[in-house]
């Protein structure tokens, strides 16, 4: 038993309900557009895509248990990783080979999909397999690219993936549709980074509540949030998502209240975490609400 909680720990098995979420999206673009798809590549690419989030997850652990942050993080429901490998360091080489198994399932599912549906695919395919990589050791240390990455990784990567294993190629229902997580994914990062910003700062990284501060970082998660549902009804109004796809917009009841709760509490960590929690439920429910309404039109 303590072996499999060595394992699935550094998974961080509650945040994958992440991954379907965005994964539907794409599910939902490509059958507005082409009204049926491959039930086996769609149970392939989700694969592909669990496997990614699963070996991000895994990395992030080991290596932040490495660099001694984990010891140094005080960790909320929602940040500061499972705790897994700073109550057992003797299982540390768990998380590594996970991390590098499923990043060989990545990478061997990208191989299958170049050769049934071409080179095309091999741009978003090299980009994420960089993303995975690269994320925990290199990008977080970089303000603007720490705010990215994930948005990128769920946002274009996942859901513009998902679309083409299942059409055979790029559109820009697809794009605009993977802009909603693509914002939303990055405001998840962004908030959760706010608790870890003094243990953050301790091993060197620089994103940005610790560049510019909580207050501006807080403007930054509520523009974000402007950009994900202005994304819904700019892609309605130029005809790229079904009107069905306002739906997407219920989320704003919770998103609103979310976000200046954020504002009032962003320097005390215990009365922020409800609001992350509340974020999470924005995160999830809008792109899933998104995908019903290109599934219901």
């Amino acid at each position: 038993m303590s072996e499999i909680k060595s394992i699935l720990g550094p998974m961080r098995i509650p945040f994958l309900i992440l991954t379907p979420a965005c994964v539907l999206v794409g599910f939902g673009s490509a059958m507005w557009r082409s009204g049926s798809v491959s039930l086996f590549y769609l149970a392939l690419g989700f694969i592909g895509a669990l496997s990614a989030h699963i070996s991000v997850n895994a990395f992030n652990e080991y290596f932040d248990f490495k660099s001694g942050l984990d010891f140094e993080t005080k960790r909320t429901p929602f940040s500061g990783g499972s705790g897994t490998l700073p109550k057992k360091p003797e299982k540390a080489s768990n998380a590594l080979i996970t991390g590098l198994a499923t990043f060989a399932i990545i990478a061997f599912i990208g191989l299958y999909f170049l050769c049934v549906r071409g080179l095309s695919l091999l741009p978003l395919g090299l980009v994420g397999l960089f993303i995975v990589f690269t994320y925990t050791i290199w990008l977080i240390y970089h303000p603007l690219l720490s705010l990215i990455a994930p948005g990128l990784g769920f946002g274009p990567l996942m859901v513009m993936g998902t679309d083409f294993v299942l059409t055979g190629g790029y559109s820009w229902t697809a794009f605009v549709s993977s802009l909603i997580p693509f914002f939303l994914v990055s405001d998840l990062l962004l908030l959760n980074q706010f608790p870890d910003i003094d243990a953050d700062r301790i091993v060197g990284r620089k994103n940005f509540p610790i560049v510019v501060g909580k207050r501006i970082s807080v403007l930054i998660y509520g523009a974000f949030l402007l950009c994900a549902y202005l994304s819904i009804i700019m892609g309605v109004y130029c005809g790229y998502l079904p009107r069905n796809g306002l739906i997407g917009l219920a989320s704003i009841v919770v998103a609103v209240p979310t976000f200046f709760g954020v504002f009032r509490n962003v320097e005390d960590t215990k009365r922020l975490i409800p609001y992350m929690g509340s974020n999470v439920i924005v995160v999830i429910t809008t792109p899933v609400l998104v995908a019903i309404g290109f599934l219901v039109t």
